[in-house]
């Protein structure tokens, strides 16, 4: 794919200014499939990430590359049109950043990642993230509150992409911190940094080799299952639910119901063995996780019951699916003196979303 040229007689490429921010991957430490339903979570931002450069180009369009996919698309910048893909995205963050009431200038925009898709790892508000502070950057105009801004990208992955996901993803790719994790409130949306102090620990993911996607999976149909079981039980969130009254409800919302509430409780026991500096207790923690996510939201995947049992038989302390499920990664804690296996990943604790230095 041959690389854009500027009209006859404009700015050579060298003589462009180019403005790059990075939008980064995400692992949730815990708490799954509870953003949604005003719950807790406890994720961290790692290092592998999706970087978008923008420089001058058209005036009325928006020109964007995908340089390790090797795909292009062209669009009107003022009437962006729905499409699939990474498309999506790009058209999405354009059309919700202007209908927010940003003036966006028309550009030429390259984007990289190196934070696998269809992993868990949220590539998606990675893309998300970057593309919005790129663009923002690129057109001189000042950063919004962060939080409306990760509602901004969470309704492009809703109405534009068509996966019905919540706000996890996109606050911790704007509130992260380097060296903690970030419990999440997604009721009050209030952010508390957490040390992730490992010691030497390690945490690491492990491809499944099931690649997934919300828009394709039942991720969708488990959000249809807790707005029928909030109906049934008269509340507006799961996050209320009397344990009781949730334990009377058909199958399968009373399994969907016990997840929730007790995955909240397990992100605060986290946070509570963090600051303990009580690792063990964390991966026993991250073994109850998953067994949840298995047989209560039942969103597991034969691969990725193969894949966490071969962590375990390697040594881990505690190992479960992140992200969606249906596929993905699985997130694995090993103590001191265990070897990763060969195909893991370490992963630590790094920075938010962030324009970056010329």
């Amino acid at each position: 794919m041959t690389s854009h040229r500027p009209p006859p007689g404009g700015p050579s490429v060298a003589s462009q200014a180019v403005t790059r921010a990075f939008g980064p991957g995400r692992v949730n430490l815990i708490g799954e499939h509870t953003d949604y339903n005003e719950g807790l979570c406890l994720p961290f931002a790692i290092a592998a990430g999706v970087t978008v450069a923008v420089r001058d180009g058209p005036d009325n369009a928006i020109e964007a590359h995908a340089r390790d996919l090797g795909e292009e698309d062209v669009f009107a910048l003022r009437e962006p049109q729905p499409a699939d893909g990474w498309r999506a995205f790009v058209r999405g963050v354009v059309a919700e950043l202007q209908r927010a009431g940003h003036r966006l200038r028309g550009g030429t925009l390259s984007i990289r990642g190196d934070v696998p898709r269809g992993r868990g790892l949220s590539s998606s508000a990675a893309l998300e993230v970057g593309l919005a502070l790129a663009l923002l950057a690129h057109s001189g105009v000042p950063e919004p509150d962060r939080r409306d801004l990760a509602r901004l990208c969470s309704r492009v992955e809703n109405e534009w992409v068509g996966a019905q996901t919540g706000l996890l993803d996109q606050l911790a790719a704007l509130f992260a911190s380097e060296g903690h994790a970030v419990r999440l409130d997604m009721r009050t949306l209030a952010i508390e940094p957490v040390p992730l102090r490992l010691e030497r620990w390690r945490l690491a993911t492990v491809d499944s080799g099931v690649e997934h996607s919300h828009a394709e999976s039942g991720y969708n149909r488990r959000r249809e299952e807790c707005r029928a079981a909030c109906a049934a039980l008269g509340i507006s969130s799961l996050r209320d639910a009397d344990p009781v009254a949730a334990a009377a409800l058909p199958a399968p919302l009373d399994r969907r119901v016990r997840h929730v509430l007790t995955e909240n409780d397990r992100v605060d026991r986290s946070v509570a063995a963090l600051r303990a500096g009580d690792l063990p207790e964390l991966g026993r923690l991250l073994d109850a996780s998953h067994a949840s996510l298995r047989d209560d939201y039942e969103v597991s995947v034969p691969e990725v019951e193969r894949t966490v049992q071969r962590v375990k038989d390697l040594g881990a302390a505690g190992a479960r699916m992140v992200g969606g499920g249906f596929g993905g990664a699985i997130l694995a804690l090993f103590g001191p003196g265990r070897p990763l296996p060969a195909d893991a990943v370490e992963v630590r604790p790094s920075a938010p979303g962030r324009v970056l230095a010329a």
